[in-house]
């Protein structure tokens, strides 16, 4: 019973640490409203859904076993940094590019709107470049361990679907037509603050020490 009962708290200290990190304001959540307001259900979705693929890719190695050996290798969680870093860097500037661009220009862009693999890579993408998501993913698969792996399974399923419901309920409710019309009244601040907010991370992400 007690044993059961380890398993069953692992399970929900796991659970709630990937519900908090993903429901938690970041570049990920930023990015699906910048694209759900700017480009719409379909592309925010896709974009969504490329996350839960980088996250999900994390799982499985976690799962593995091979992250802690990647971890070690420190050259390794360097690269991931200073490849995450300065692609924070360049949403930044894109983010800035939107904001000091005319109503016009704006509108030319959205008519030019990126394809659906093009947003779903650039979810993959930046997920992958997030170290914090192998450490994270590390920790869940330590609290889910039973010895046998099937815990594994059923937690990587689990957060699956939490991702997909945390992502989703964003790129949805950001997608909405009320969630637009503001949009395209505060576009130019709003993709001010999102260059900002990307650009600390990106400098952060680059300058933190491994």
């Amino acid at each position: 019973m007690t044993g059961h009962a380890f398993i069953s708290t692992n399970l929900l200290l796991a659970y709630t640490a990937y519900f908090v990190g993903t429901a938690s304001p970041g570049p990920s959540n930023l990015a699906i409203l910048s694209i759900a307001a700017s480009h719409g259900r379909k592309a925010a979705m896709t974009f969504a859904l490329g996350v839960i693929s980088g996250s999900m890719f994390w799982a499985t190695v976690a799962a593995l076993g091979v992250s802690a050996a990647l971890i070690a290798w420190s050259q390794f969680i360097v690269a991931i940094k200073i490849f995450g870093g300065f692609y924070l860097l360049w949403l930044a500037f894109k983010s800035g590019r939107n904001a000091l661009s005319s109503a016009a220009t704006s509108a030319v862009e959205v008519e030019r709107a990126p394809t659906l693999t093009s947003v779903y890579l650039r979810g993959v993408t930046l997920h992958l470049t997030n170290p914090k998501a192998i450490l994270v993913w590390v920790s869940i698969v330590a609290l889910s361990s039973n010895g046998t792996g099937s815990a594994h399974s059923a937690v990587i399923a689990d957060c699956a679907a939490i991702g997909c419901l945390v992502f989703g309920g964003y790129a949805v409710l950001f997608s909405t037509a009320s969630a637009r019309r503001l949009y395209v009244r505060t576009r130019r601040a709003l993709e001010g603050c999102l260059a900002v907010v990307f650009g600390i991370a990106g400098i952060k992400l680059l300058a933190t020490r491994v």
